[in-house]
């Protein structure tokens, strides 16, 4: 019988460290005490429980200083916004409080805002408005109504419009528009205006400051003669030559003719545009009856405007760009002086205190009269003798360069595109329309424009890229703003110095025993 094998030896306990000579040895550790020893039989880590405070790291401290100051700005940025907003309702809300009888109408104001040169989203300025401006209006029950050009020149051409059709109205040329019956007395068209005159108008940035005072110039300098725009371009586009026949060779090699037309499609394949759609049955739409001729004597310009609403002018500017991204960060921890723009501009409009419009001086205005370079997009440093017509001048400065070097070129550029391929388009269209040849597989599941739609589109194609250049030497960088002599006497500005009366104190009433 075999004896078992002897026990392993006990394992040597580890060797302890060697110290190198000269250096002392770390001191023995410290048992825990109170509520730690506690803390320590319940799996906490030892070393959790002997960790002793120290000071971060150097990148630490550099990345808690900067998310520290960053949020700093901005919460005291918040905060000042706040402030400064409920400061200026307060010294308003006391005007909302006041009792109207049923039939009163409360104070209206007109807001203009439009888009912003060289920025794609048309509606930020009026964002702004309702941002800024709106809460200290809505706190003095004053009510408004604003107009948004949604493209470049549309708010321009939507005053000029409504303008001339003013003065036609006056004029006895055109009947005046029905309106809606509200309970009450009767409002003549005096108590309108004046309603309308003690309202205002507010105007935000200098570039709806240029689109307002051209299309209020062009509203009374033009004629009373109701014009068609798009029947007025498509006559002049008619002889352009675009939609004309190609020419082919004769026979004989000498002339050229027009290609024949072919022959008409079968009777029961008769071409049909989507413009001549109509019931079967349903009567002709009705011919539009021309407007009767303007009597020459209407037709003059006025020697004077009658009084317009006073103005206030806001200032606002939008900062786009890859270069101005520093600007950027900085206005998004500075929104406190948007605010306090907005909040000012709305007190003195409820403090309906307004001062004479400055015009500009003689020198200005000749300058405004001569040709002006379309390369020169330089920007006055100064606005003295300028008047009112400077207000925000070092907006123009924002606007992107985009706007103001490439606009042009990038008109012209989709121009030639289109008319390069137009030919092509138009001899599908033809051919398919005169049965020359069959359908292809795609353009029978992706039906090819017809010629009438190609000249609807060319047509919608040709008047937006007018507006845009007309738009563009108006707001261009550089470019003065519209006046007329007769703005001198017709135009008023709110004056920023109006303070709102303070609310009347109550009578105190003695109790009844």
């Amino acid at each position: 019988m075999s004896t078992p094998p002897p026990p392993p030896p006990p394992a040597a306990s580890a060797p302890p460290p060697k110290i190198p000579p000269g250096v002392e040895p770390p001191p023995p550790e410290v048992p825990l005490t109170g509520w730690k020893s506690a803390l320590e039989h319940t799996g906490i880590p030892t070393s959790w429980l002997r960790a002793k405070p120290r000071l971060p790291s150097r990148r630490m401290m550099i990345f808690i200083s900067t998310v520290s100051a960053l949020t700093g700005a901005y919460v005291y940025d918040r905060r000042e916004c706040k402030r400064i907003r409920q400061e200026y309702i307060d010294k308003v809300k006391h005007l909302g409080e006041v009792d109207m009888k049923p039939w009163e109408l409360p104070r209206k104001v007109m807001v203009y805002a439009c888009k912003w040169p060289g920025d794609e989203e048309y509606d930020r300025s009026l964002k702004w408005f309702k941002r800024n401006v709106k809460p200290i209006l809505v706190a003095a029950a004053v009510d408004y109504e604003f107009k948004n050009g949604n493209q470049y020149g549309s708010l321009m051409r939507a005053i000029s419009d409504e303008i001339r059709d003013r003065r036609r109205i006056e004029a006895g040329l055109d009947p005046p528009p029905r309106e809606i019956v509200i309970p009450g007395p009767p409002r003549s068209p005096t108590e309108k205006r004046d309603r309308e005159l003690a309202g205002g108008v507010i105007i935000v940035g200098r570039h709806t400051f240029k689109e307002y005072m051209e299309g209020v110039k062009r509203g009374w300098t033009r004629g009373l003669d109701k014009v068609d725009d798009d029947e007025v371009l498509a006559k002049l586009l008619e002889d352009d030559g675009h939609f004309d026949e190609p020419k082919v060779a004769s026979a004989d090699g000498d002339e050229e003719q027009p290609r024949s037309k072919g022959p008409a499609p079968p009777p029961n394949q008769v071409i049909v545009s989507p413009f001549q759609l109509r019931p079967p049955n349903a009567p002709a739409p009705p011919k539009a009856e021309p407007s009767p001729a303007v009597p020459a004597h209407l037709n003059i310009p006025p020697s004077q405007i009658p009084e317009q609403p006073p103005l206030a002018l806001v200032p606002y500017t939008s900062v786009l760009g890859f270069l101005n991204v520093p600007l950027m960060l900085w206005d998004f921890f500075n929104h406190r002086k948007d605010v306090r723009a907005g909040a000012e501009a709305a007190y003195a409009v409820i403090a309906a205190q307004a001062r004479p419009f400055e015009g500009p001086s003689d020198a200005y205005v000749s300058s405004l009269q001569q040709e002006t370079d379309d390369t020169d997009f330089s920007i006055p440093l100064s606005t003295e003798g300028m008047g009112d017509l400077g207000f925000d001048l070092h907006a123009e400065s924002y606007w992107r360069s985009s706007y103001n070097k490439d606009t042009l070129k990038d008109i012209t550029k989709a121009r030639e595109r289109y008319y390069a391929a137009l030919p092509e388009k138009l001899a599908t269209a033809r051919a398919l329309a005169r049965r020359e040849r069959e359908p292809t597989k795609d353009e029978v599941n992706y039906p090819p424009p017809t010629e009438v739609a190609l000249r609807a589109e060319r047509l919608k194609k040709e008047k937006r890229w007018r507006e845009e250049e007309e738009a563009w030497r108006v707001l261009r960088g550089g470019m003065g703003v519209a006046w007329d002599e007769r703005f001198r006497q017709a135009f008023k500005v709110f004056d920023r110095n109006g303070q709102v009366a303070p609310p009347a104190e109550k009578p105190l009433v003695a109790d009844q025993e």
